[in-house]
């Protein structure tokens, strides 16, 4: 049966259709008939205990420079769609918490996926501290003593933002780098929450890697290696992708989380992996399910609207 879905983004004309996630959820949506229906976060309106938007009918095609249409909107009652995809990018600020609290309203009746009191309550740099034998030692505060002496312990570290995204704001500090000081004062001014240190991971130097959970169960993954002159291996700021298989510590790190990402209702979630080591748990809107498709691997975007179709059955 076909589903009425509302895809929560960014304006779909800003997407890289590449390697975008969210594009590649809706082509498979629409491949298996489901109607497609697009709003921004800014469209989301609530009056009277129930939650409206600006639906714009939408066709997506895999043609970059002509990869969507859209319908006049219609003012919606979102409890009468099927299903929500929440899959704005971060920041994970105040506006991204507030629309959880606003689709609260209508899961489970309407699926959003994913579980927006969760995702509210599980920011992917927090949530990653509940499997303290899975990661690096990891520091959060604003405290400078804090971070002097973790520096002492460690050597090599990574500073980054707490609520940030995409590699923006991550600096890596080797132990004769004398800009920390100078480091934490930018940070403290620019942000009102802690930020995140951790011991840095040599490792990344072949890669960062994503792997893809539906489900709790582990689909896919794919290398991020950084550039020669880079710490950070995002793909958009330079990181090369690249094939890779699961190692069995990452096999055992999935199991681990397994259970706990069903327990809160997490369909589809990224985790980062450097070496032996799981550093974020992603899931706002987790990216790289067409890379793994293109190396020969799952597809993801399949497995995905196979798990929303069996809750909605």
């Amino acid at each position: 049966m076909p589903l009425d879905i509302a895809v929560q983004m960014d304006h779909v004309r800003t997407v890289n259709i590449v390697g975008d996630t969210t594009f590649a959820l809706s082509l498979e949506a629409q491949r298996r008939g489901h109607r497609l229906y697009h709003y921004t976060p800014d469209r989301l309106a609530m009056v009277g205990g129930k939650v409206f938007a600006r639906l714009e009918p939408m066709t997506v095609r895999d043609e970059k420079g002509d990869h969507f249409s859209l319908g006049e909107p219609v003012r919606t009652d979102l409890s009468e769609m099927d299903v929500v995809l929440l899959r704005q990018d971060p920041p994970f600020d105040m506006n991204y918490i507030t629309t959880t609290h606003m689709l609260d309203r209508i899961h489970p009746k309407t699926l959003v996926v994913n579980d927006p009191a969760w995702v509210r309550n599980s920011p992917e740099k927090i949530f990653v501290t509940e499997f303290p034998d899975l990661m690096p030692e990891t520091l959060i505060t604003k405290d400078p003593a804090e971070v002097a002496a973790f520096r002492r312990e460690h050597g090599d570290i990574i500073v980054k933002p707490l609520y940030g995204n995409g590699g923006a704001g991550v600096f890596h500090l080797p132990e004769a780098d004398r800009n920390l000081a100078s480091l934490l004062e930018m940070f403290a001014q620019l942000f009102r929450e802690p930020f995140i240190v951790q011991r840095y991971l040599k490792d990344v130097r072949q890669g960062d890697k994503r792997i893809i959970l539906i489900d709790g169960e582990p689909v896919g993954a794919v290398n991020r290696v950084p550039a020669e002159t880079e710490s950070r291996s995002n793909m958009h700021i330079g990181g090369r992708a690249e094939k890779t298989e699961l190692t069995p510590r990452e096999r055992d790190i999935c199991a681990a989380i397994g259970p706990e990402l069903r327990r809160r209702g997490f369909i589809l979630v990224g985790i980062d992996v450097i070496g032996d080591y799981m550093t974020e748990i992603n899931v706002t809107s987790p990216t790289g399910i067409r890379e793994i498709k293109r190396f020969g691997g799952a597809d993801v975007a399949a497995l995905f609207w196979d798990a929303v179709e069996a809750k909605r059955t």
